[in-house]
C-alpha cells in the first residue's frame, strides 16, 4: 500500500476493499475527498469532545486509538483521513476544482455538535494556530481547518506505516507556503526518510520523486546548494539523461544564416504505460523512428501563441545531431525528442529553478533556463506539470519586450483556469508534491505585480485590495504619490473603520473576548509594524506595540525596530532586537547580516563572526558575507579562539608546501594595531575571500600573506578584467604582480637543473616554474593587451630574461621606457625633479641595452641607445645648467665614440 498511498495512484491489481481503512485509502487515491470525510470512520474520528473554541484544536478532538481494535487498521485510517484534508486544502487553495466540502460539514455531522459554530469562527481559529515560527498564515487562504486536521493527525505515533515520514514532509512544504516567509523545521527528514529510502531503492519513480521533494523543501529555506544536490539523485534515481548543448537552428521569420541554438536534448528510461511509445526500445533508430508519440492535451492548460511579427513560436533546429559523438544522446533529433515521463519532467523544471536561485538575474541564465522549459512544454504530459512549465516560461518572458505581453496573458489564462474541471482532480493532484506551484494567491500576487512592473498600477491594486495584502496595496499607492493614502489605510484597519475579512469574525458574537484576542494578535501585529515602516517619527512606538501584541512572537516586529535603531546608529539596541529576531526565525540571511554589521561597529568581532557565518551558511554566493568573514577572521586577536584548519585542508593546500620562513613573513597588522594577526587567522580569511564571488580585490593581497601565489594570480587577473577597462592600468596591483615575478625567477630558468636541486620553488606549485604558466599568461593574455605601464613591462621582460629571450626582453624594456617619465617627457618641460628621474631611466635603459644587446646577434644596441639619449638631451635643453646634464653628455660622448671604433673596426674587416 506505500506506493500506491505516495504515488496517488490505485494498483488495480489490489483486490475490493475488505475493511473499512483500505476503502479510505482507495477514496482517497481517486481523489473522493467527500466520501472520505463523511465515512463512518471521520464520523467516529472528528467528533468533537468539546465545542469550547477558546481551547487548541487538540483538545477539541480525541483521536486516540482506542483499545480492542486493529492498530494497523487504525493507523492506515488515520493516515487515510490525514492525506484527505491535505489535499482537500491543496485542491481549494493550488490545483482546483473547487471543492465540495466544507470543515463545518465534517465537524457538526452530528446532532450533539456544537451548534455556535459557524465557517467564519472555525476559519479564524485554524488560521491563528495555524501561524508558526512568529509568521502569520495567509488568512484568506481556503478551509485552512483542513491543514490544521491534517497536522493533528500527522502528529500521531505510527509505529506500523514507513511511509507517514514523506507525508509528513509533503505536509511540512504545504505549510511553509502558507506562511509570510519560511521558516526553520524541528525535524531532520533525511534521516527520518532513511528507512524509507532503502524499501523503494528498487522503485525509480518513488525514488526520484523522494529525491525531487526532499530538493523541493530545501529551495524552500534556501538551501539552494543542497536542493541542487538533491534534484541531480532525483535524475540519476530515474535514469534520466539530459544533456545542455548547441545545435544550428533560427529563431526569427526572416533570419537567412542559421546560428547556433541552446537546446536540451533530455530522454526518459522510466516505464511509461500512457505513453504509445514503448519503453523499452532495442536500439537507437527505434527511439528516433518514435519521436512524435499521440499524447492527449485536451487536459492540460492552453498554451497561448506568441503572434509575433518577428520572432518564431519556437526556435526551428536544422542539424540533426547536436550531441557530440561520444553523447549518449547523439541519436536525437533536437527538433523531434521523445516525450518525457512526468516526473522527469518535473526533474527539469527543477533544475531549471535551480539555476534561476543559483546565478544572478541576468540575460544569460535565462537563455539558459529557457530550454529546460522548452523540452517540458514541446509535450505536454500532466497538467500541474504543464501548469508549472508555462508559469516559468511567463516568469522568463516577462523582461522582454517581444515578449511581455504573452507572459502577462499566459499568468491570467492560468489562474483562470484553476477553478474550472477540464482535468480530473486526481490527475491536477498526481504530480503536486514534485513541483514548486504557488498557491492562487501567489499567482495572483504575481499577476498584480507584472501589471505593477509594466505602469498598469489600478488593476495592480485592485488584485492586491481583493487579496488584502495591505503591505502592497500601501506601495501602489506610493507609486501614485498618494503615501498619505496608504497610512490612512492601515490606521483605518487597526482603529476598525476598515473592515478585514477576519475583522468581522472577531466581532461576531458567537466570539469570546479571549478567542477574539487570539486570533486579532497575529494580523494586528503586522499591521503595526507595517504603520511604523510608514511613519518613521512613531515607527520605536507602533513596533514595540506589535511586539507586545504577538507576545513577544513577531520576528517582524524585532526585524524592523533592529532595522531602524542600526540607520540611527543605535547599534546596542539594534543588537538586542536583531538578536530576538533571528531567535525567532533564523533563515533570513538579511537579518543575520544586519546584525554582524552592528556588531562590528560596537567590535564585537566574535558575535560579528557567528553571524557572518550563518549569512553564508544560508546562502553560499553572499559575496558580501564571505567578506565581512574574512575581515572578522582578521580582526580576532591571539586571545580568540578560532576554528582550527583540517587536516585534510593543510594537506591539499599548496600553502602547506610553503616552508616556516614564508609562513613568518605572513604576518601583519591590521588598522594599525600592533598586536599581528596570526597566521592562521590569515588562513582561514582567505579562504573566506576565496569563497565570495565579489572579493577578488582583496584577495590577491591576502593570498600573497598566506603563499596561495596561483589564486593571487588569479584573482589579480580576475579585477583587470572586472575593472582595467574604467580604471586602467591603477586596477594592477603592482606590488603584487612584481612579488609574483619574483617567486617564478628565485628558481633556477632550466627546470631539470631546479628538479635536480629539490629545492622548494622545483616542487612548490606557487613558486618557480610551477607558477611560470600561470604568471606569463597573466601578463600576456589579460595585462599587456589591456593596458601600458612600465613596471608592467618591466615585469614582463625579467620573466622573458629568466628564460633567456634577450630580444623579446630586450623589446619589453624598451616598450617601459617609451611609457616611462623620459619617453613620454615634452619640449618645454620645466619640472627639474621630473627631468632629473627621467634621466635616471636613460641611464638605466642604456645600460640593459649594454648588458642584454651582446647577448644577440646582429643586434645593433649602441645605436639604439646613441639614439634614445640624443633624442632626450635635443628635448630636454632647458635643462643644460644642471648638474645631471653633464652625466648625459658623457653618455652621449661614450655611445657616440664606441659606434665610431665599430664602424673603423668594420671598413678594416672589409679591406
Amino acid at each position: 500500500m506505500t506506493s500506491e498511498r505516495i504515488s496517488g495512484q490505485w494498483n488495480s491489481q489490489i483486490s475490493e476493499p475488505t475493511n473499512s481503512a483500505i476503502e479510505l485509502a482507495k477514496l482517497v487515491i481517486e481523489c473522493r475527498y467527500k466520501d472520505a470525510l463523511k465515512s463512518q470512520t471521520a464520523h467516529k474520528l472528528f467528533r468533537p469532545v468539546s465545542g469550547d473554541l477558546d481551547h487548541p484544536f487538540q483538545e477539541i478532538f480525541d483521536f486516540s486509538i482506542k483499545e480492542g481494535g486493529d492498530p494497523v487498521e487504525e493507523e492506515l485510517g488515520r493516515l487515510a483521513l490525514a492525506i484527505a484534508c491535505l489535499h482537500a486544502f491543496v485542491q481549494a487553495n493550488w490545483t482546483g476544482p473547487d471543492l465540495d466540502i466544507e470543515p463545518l460539514e465534517l465537524l457538526t455531522d452530528d446532532s450533539d455538535a456544537p451548534v455556535l459554530w459557524t465557517t467564519d469562527s472555525l476559519h479564524a481559529k485554524a488560521v491563528s494556530e495555524l501561524a508558526y515560527g512568529g509568521e502569520p498564515a495567509y488568512h484568506l487562504a481556503k478551509v485552512p481547518a483542513f491543514l490544521k486536521l491534517s497536522q493533528l493527525l500527522m502528529a500521531l505515533p505510527y509505529d506500523h506505516l514507513q511511509s507517514i515520514s514523506w507525508w509528513r514532509l509533503r505536509l511540512t512544504v504545504v505549510h511553509q507556503q502558507l506562511l509570510d516567509e519560511p521558516v526553520t523545521i524541528p525535524d531532520d527528514f533525511r534521516a527520518l526518510l532513511e528507512p524509507l529510502t532503502s524499501t523503494i531503492a528498487r522503485e525509480p519513480d518513488l525514488a526520484g520523486r523522494l529525491y525531487l521533494e526532499l530538493g523541493l523543501l530545501e529551495h524552500t529555506l534556501s538551501q539552494d546548494k543542497i536542493a541542487g544536490e538533491d534534484f541531480i539523485k532525483a535524475s540519476r534515481s530515474t535514469g534520466l539523461e539530459y544533456e545542455l548543448t548547441g545545435a544550428l537552428g533560427k529563431r526569427t521569420k526572416f533570419q537567412e544564416t542559421e546560428l547556433s541554438q541552446l537546446v536540451l536534448l533530455a530522454e526518459s528510461h522510466l516505464d511509461d504505460p500512457d505513453s504509445v511509445t514503448s519503453s523499452k526500445k532495442e536500439d537507437a533508430s527505434a527511439t528516433v523512428e518514435n519521436t512524435n508519440p499521440v499524447i492527449d492535451t485536451r487536459n492540460v492548460p492552453e498554451t497561448l501563441p506568441l503572434n509575433d511579427d518577428t520572432l518564431l513560436e519556437q526556435t526551428e533546429f536544422t542539424s540533426s545531431n547536436p550531441a557530440g559523438s561520444g553523447s549518449r544522446l547523439s541519436h536525437i533529433d533536437p527538433s523531434a525528442q521523445p516525450p518525457l515521463h512526468p516526473v522527469d519532467q518535473c526533474i527539469l523544471l527543477s533544475l531549471c529553478l535551480n539555476v534561476r536561485n543559483t546565478q544572478p538575474s541576468h540575460g544569460l541564465t535565462t537563455e539558459q533556463m529557457s530550454p529546460y522549459v522548452s523540452r517540458v512544454i514541446s509535450h505536454p504530459r500532466n497538467w500541474s506539470v504543464h501548469t508549472m512549465a508555462l508559469l516559468l516560461r511567463s516568469r522568463l518572458e516577462s523582461s522582454r519586450t517581444r515578449t511581455v505581453e504573452r507572459s502577462t496573458l499566459q499568468l491570467q489564462a492560468l489562474i483562470d483556469q484553476m477553478p474550472t474541471a477540464d482535468s480530473s482532480t486526481s490527475e491536477r493532484l498526481l504530480y503536486f508534491h514534485s513541483i514548486p506551484l504557488p498557491s492562487r494567491w501567489e499567482m495572483e500576487k504575481e499577476l498584480a505585480q507584472r501589471f505593477l512592473s509594466i505602469g498598469v498600477i489600478k488593476s495592480a491594486l485592485e488584485i492586491f485590495e481583493r487579496l488584502e495584502m495591505w503591505e502592497d496595496v500601501v506601495k501602489c499607492y506610493g507609486a501614485l504619490e498618494k503615501s498619505e493614502k496608504g497610512i490612512a489605510i492601515v490606521r483605518d484597519l487597526l482603529e476598525g473603520r476598515k473592515e478585514e475579512a477576519e475583522a468581522v469574525i472577531s466581532r461576531s458574537k458567537s466570539t469570546s473576548v479571549p478567542r477574539k484576542i487570539l486570533q486579532d494578535a497575529t494580523r494586528e501585529a503586522k499591521l503595526w509594524c507595517l504603520l511604523g515602516d510608514l511613519d518613521p517619527a512613531n515607527a520605536v512606538e507602533h513596533y514595540e506595540r506589535a511586539w507586545k501584541l504577538s507576545n513577544e512572537t513577531s520576528g517582524r516586529a524585532m526585524r524592523s525596530l533592529g532595522g531602524y535603531y542600526f540607520a540611527r546608529a543605535k547599534y546596542n539596541d539594534a543588537i538586542v532586537c536583531l538578536k530576538r529576531a533571528v531567535k525567532i526565525n533564523p533563515l533570513l540571511t538579511r537579518s543575520w547580516f544586519i546584525l554582524g554589521c552592528a556588531c562590528m561597529r560596537v567590535e564585537d568581532w566574535e558575535d560579528a563572526k557567528n553571524a557572518f557565518s550563518r549569512c553564508v551558511a544560508i546562502d553560499e554566493e553572499d559575496g558580501e558575507s564571505w567578506n565581512n568573514l574574512a575581515s572578522m577572521y582578521l580582526r580576532i586577536g591571539v586571545e580568540n579562539k578560532v576554528p582550527k584548519v583540517s587536516k585534510e585542508d593543510e594537506e591539499t593546500s599548496p600553502s602547506s608546501q610553503i616552508d616556516n620562513h614564508t609562513a613568518e613573513q605572513a604576518g601583519g597588522h591590521i588598522g594599525g594595531s600592533s598586536t599581528a594577526v596570526p597566521f592562521e587567522n590569515k588562513m582561514l580569511a582567505f579562504r573566506a575571500l576565496k569563497r565570495g564571488c565579489a572579493t577578488a580585490m582583496k584577495i590577491g593581497g591576502f593570498a600573497m600573506d598566506v603563499g596561495e601565489l596561483q589564486e593571487a594570480c588569479r584573482a589579480l587577473g580576475r579585477i583587470v578584467e572586472q575593472t582595467g577597462g574604467k580604471l586602467g592600468a591603477s586596477a594592477v596591483d603592482e606590488d603584487v604582480l612584481d612579488r609574483l615575478v619574483d617567486a617564478v625567477t628565485r628558481a633556477h630558468a632550466d627546470p631539470e637543473e631546479a628538479a635536480a636541486g629539490e629545492t622548494v620553488a622545483a616542487r612548490n606549485p606557487n613558486e618557480g616554474h610551477g607558477l611560470y604558466r600561470n604568471v606569463l599568461g597573466l601578463l600576456e593574455r589579460i595585462l599587456l593587451p589591456r593596458m601600458s605601464s612600465p613596471r608592467i613591462f618591466r615585469a614582463y621582460a625579467r620573466l622573458l630574461s629568466w628564460q633567456s629571450k634577450w630580444e623579446e626582453a630586450i623589446k619589453a624594456y624598451l616598450d617601459a621606457y617609451r611609457c616611462s617619465v623620459a619617453g613620454t617627457i615634452e619640449k618645454g618641460e620645466t619640472d627639474t625633479a621630473k627631468w632629473r628621474e627621467a634621466v635616471t631611466e636613460v641611464e638605466e635603459i642604456v645600460d640593459i641595452l649594454r648588458n642584454f644587446g651582446p647577448r644577440v646577434e646582429g643586434y645593433k644596441w649602441r645605436l639604439q641607445g646613441r639614439s634614445i639619449v640624443r633624442t632626450f638631451v635635443g628635448r630636454t635643453r632647458d635643462f643644460e645648467d644642471e648638474p645631471e646634464w653633464t652625466r648625459l653628455t658623457e653618455l652621449q660622448d661614450d655611445l657616440r665614440g664606441r659606434l665610431n671604433i665599430e664602424r673603423r673596426a668594420g671598413r678594416r674587416g672589409g679591406f
